[in-house]
């Protein structure tokens, strides 16, 4: 017996589609039945490759018990955060307001009619453990005060959404400071270094800031080489096939949550490719990058060009398994390295990898992280191939691609030739190919390497061509975030505008790198297309900055919010105001340089009262502070992106220059006098990028 999510196309609801739970999506007719039964509503909110997602899933959402007392009492509804990031990130914003912190799954309980909550909070046990409830006992507690303690429910909601107002309220300024660049860059620097005992995340806005800021004096000793060896060596990085993990459970980057995001990967690919371009030609960040666009090649990109979501952290280790083991896909025992590897093979993996007698992860098993950069030994790459092969079920170079597991059905009934796969999500998220499509740009531009540009251009096509849903020109016809094998949803939201903008300006820049100069001008076209249409559906008109979600898509929730807190990936807002900066200058358009100055005012108050939060947006004003043009020979422009990290300069090509001049340099609308060599031009454009 199947319940509404049957139906659903997202992975995530139909994985709980065989709960008792009588699940409804995210609809009118869930929300307008709560109200009518006058049932509060239990929102459950999650994504796919979630690990505890899955446990709460086989665990709680699985038990009869709870089950009818949940259908009876609440209506519940199964929300993909990946879907709807505009609800998850109202409603994660009152989790963290009510408990202080947050995470998934995401479970809330709200009032019907107004969708205010009232209690929430992630994990919950079936029986009490781990300093949790049971579940049972927390709805019964909650349906009992629903019905009896009316007036403290309703000072409850009033309070917690005064507060969620208040978050949306910014204190426009009328003036910018430059200085609070110089205390952003600090402050973003510093939160790399910060000691934990506990996960270790890649945290890319972070990292990418502290970089473009590494230009300055002040940040010269800025973590940003370190962390680029703690991903390239760490436990993160899957060694043997490719690709980067979520995160890591443990100060040391050793023991990975196992599920590997598209949006992780775009953002590291890009940030390892400019750590090279700086000058840091370490080997481990060529690899690490090569052997991640392999990753993507082989089992992330659909026939028709677009890169998956995301895969699972679990996977069965046999078919008759009930249910997948964390990470049992990735990790390797003493017993079978000694069986796989000749002496010399395992001497010299040992040499190269911290592996322990008793293993570093659960059961006696290994995860592979490096002991030092540098390049690998060809025996180390011989017995790397070998544990490849006992994945896939072929060596590294007969395996070009790689089918997915699209379900747990498909995973444990389909004949695999190596271990079985975690499940892989086959959705087609437009930030999220974004992400990857501008780490595939800058790198394709570092190394002078066409196959990684073929490859953005690609996805990127797609986007433009099957994401917007029919001619464009057309009323009403827009583009949407999620592709599902063949049809399109829900409206485009923030984050996918700004990174779809960002990426056809990398592909823009990566074109002019590889000489392609007539592809970069349609990609130049494309980029003002869109934000032309992100102008018109999410612009504050009078505060500035973009809202979530479109003007039109928005009746379904409780407040609209303009995000500008970084988390796993940028804000939007910090990412658009740099595109309007970069557009202004690409198209001679200097209305977009006004709009990005406006959005800049809009946050200004929270660059000064919360600098940790919003390093995209301290790149914004790094962008605005110091964008320089340079107008020069392709021929250059190819030369100069292999060599140079510029994180504020835009290239133009240009057919002739006065005076056999390297090229002409301007620091915002004012143009410097041509200089002949390329000693004097450099140092130009090291003026302009320090010119506060």
């Amino acid at each position: 017996m199947t319940n509404r999510l049957a139906a659903a196309q997202s992975l995530y609801l139909r994985k709980h589609a065989e709960n008792p739970i009588d699940w409804y999506p995210w609809g009118p007719e869930a929300l307008e039945t709560a109200k009518r039964e006058d049932k509060p509503i239990f929102l459950s909110v999650g994504y796919s490759s979630c690990h505890w997602c899955t446990v709460m899933e086989g665990e709680a959402f699985s038990e009869e018990s709870i089950a009818a007392y949940l259908n009876a009492n609440f209506l519940p509804i199964k929300v993909d955060r990946e879907e709807r990031p505009d609800l998850d990130s109202i409603y994660m914003t009152a989790l963290q307001a009510m408990t202080g912190q947050g995470g998934w799954p995401m479970n809330m309980f709200l009032t019907p009619g107004d969708l205010v909550p009232f209690y929430g909070g992630t994990y919950f046990p079936v029986d009490p453990r781990y300093g949790r409830p049971g579940f049972l006992s927390v709805l019964e507690a909650l349906r009992g005060f629903y019905d009896s303690d009316k007036e403290k429910l309703a000072q409850q909601t009033q309070k917690l959404m005064g507060y969620l107002r208040n978050t949306t309220v910014l204190s426009s300024t009328d003036t910018l400071n430059p200085e609070l660049l110089d205390q952003g860059l600090q402050v973003c620097a510093s939160i790399l270094t910060r000691s934990s005992s506990g996960p270790s995340f890649p945290m890319m806005p972070y990292a990418l800031l502290s970089l473009q800021g590494s230009r300055f004096q002040s940040l010269a000793e800025a973590p940003t080489l370190q962390r680029g060896l703690d991903l390239a060596l760490g436990g993160i990085f899957d060694h043997v096939a490719g690709g980067f993990h979520r995160y890591t459970v443990d100060e040391t980057w050793t023991v990975p949550h196992f599920e590997k995001m598209l949006y992780d990967n775009g953002q590291i690919v890009e940030y390892l490719a400019n750590l090279w371009s700086a000058g840091n030609r370490e080997p481990s960040f060529e690899r690490a990058i090569a052997l991640t666009v392999q990753w993507l090649t082989r089992e992330m990109t659909a026939p028709e060009g677009y890169f998956y979501a995301a895969q699972d952290a679990d996977n069965f280790v046999t078919p008759a398994d009930p249910e997948p083991e964390e990470g049992r896909f990735y990790v390797w025992s003493a017993s079978e390295l000694n069986m796989l590897l000749t002496s010399e093979e395992l001497d010299a993996l040992k040499a190269s990898f911290d592996l322990q007698p008793n293993g570093n992860f659960e059961q006696g098993l290994s995860v592979l992280q490096r002991l030092q950069p540098g390049p690998l030994s060809d025996r180390v790459e011989q017995a790397l191939a070998k544990l490849f092969q006992v994945r896939y079920g072929q060596r590294p170079e007969n395996c070009p691609t790689f089918a997915p597991a699209k379900n747990n059905a498909e995973a444990k009934q389909t004949a695999w030739s190596g271990r079985i796969p975690p499940v892989t999500d086959t959705k087609a998220i437009v930030s999220w190919n974004s992400l990857m499509i501008s780490g595939l740009a800058r790198a394709a531009a570092v190394f002078a390497e066409p196959k990684y540009l073929a490859l953005a251009a690609q996805a990127a096509q797609f986007i433009l061509t099957h994401q917007w849903q029919g001619d464009r020109s057309a009323p009403g016809v827009r583009l949407h975030r999620i592709y599902y094998e063949g049809t399109v949803a829900i409206p485009a939201q923030s984050e996918d505008y700004a990174f779809l903008i960002k990426a056809l300006i990398d592909l823009h820049q990566a074109s002019l790198a590889l000489d392609e100069v007539e592809a970069a001008k349609g990609y130049l076209a494309s980029a003002l297309k869109v934000q032309e249409e992100f102008d018109t559906y999410l612009w504050a008109i009078e505060e500035g900055g973009y809202f979530n979600a479109p003007s039109d898509s928005a009746s379904d929730l409780i407040l609209r919010e303009r995000s500008w807190v970084d988390n796993a990936t940028p804000s939007a807002n910090g990412v658009a105001i740099v595109n309007l900066i970069r557009l202004a200058f690409l198209s001679e358009d200097l209305t977009h340089l006004d709009r990005a100055e406006q959005a800049l005012k809009a946050f200004s108050a929270l660059l000064e009262s919360s600098p940790a939060g919003c390093p995209s947006l301290f790149a914004a004003m790094d962008w605005y502070c110091h964008a320089t043009v340079v107008q020069t020979q392709t021929r250059r422009i190819r030369e100069w992106s292999t060599k140079f990290y510029w994180p504020t300069v835009l290239f133009l090509p240009a057919e002739s220059l006065p005076n056999n001049a390297m090229g002409l340099v301007c620091k915002g609308t004012t143009c410097l006098p041509p200089v002949q060599t390329e000693a004097a031009f450099i140092e130009q454009i090291r003026k302009c990028q320090n010119r506060i």
